[in-house]
């Protein structure tokens, strides 16, 4: 089980690890054992997670959410299977935990007074300044 917060856990069932081959420098290593770990978890269909939090969970994990709302995590950084293993749950976790925190709300607010005296004010000096450029007269 991995637990989120106070509410949100995670049951094992919903977890489906897959171990592939890793990338990059590693010898022998790299070439018979398999470390990288791709960690799938069934987030549209889970019990334990809020509706809300879904929707803000979907919105965050941008292109590892996949068609059928599969969050899809992978992680190849050490040469360590469990390591990587342990990395990519952490990776999960803090992900549902940063969409289970519900965003302020935004209040609007209006323009003061003297705000809008300024903002017109400096409009009215650009204006001059831009009304003085042009052709000059030679009468003049």
């Amino acid at each position: 089980m991995l637990y989120v917060t106070d509410d949100i856990s995670i049951e094992d069932w919903e977890l489906t690890e897959q171990f592939v081959r890793s990338s990059g420098p590693g010898g022998q290593n790299v070439n018979k054992v398999s470390t990288a770990v791709e960690l799938r978890f069934e987030a549209e269909r889970s019990p334990n997670l809020p509706d809300p939090v879904k929707r803000r969970l979907k919105r965050l994990a941008g292109r590892r959410w996949t068609d059928a709302g599969t969050l899809v995590i992978q992680c190849e950084e050490t040469r360590s299977q469990a390591r990587n293993r342990e990395i990519a749950r952490q990776r999960l976790a803090e992900l549902i935990a940063k969409a289970a925190v519900k965003p302020k709300r935004r209040i609007p607010t209006r323009p003061t007074l003297g705000s809008k005296k300024r903002r017109l004010k400096a409009k009215k000096t650009r204006g001059e300044v831009k009304s003085l450029r042009g052709k000059v007269d030679p009468d003049v």
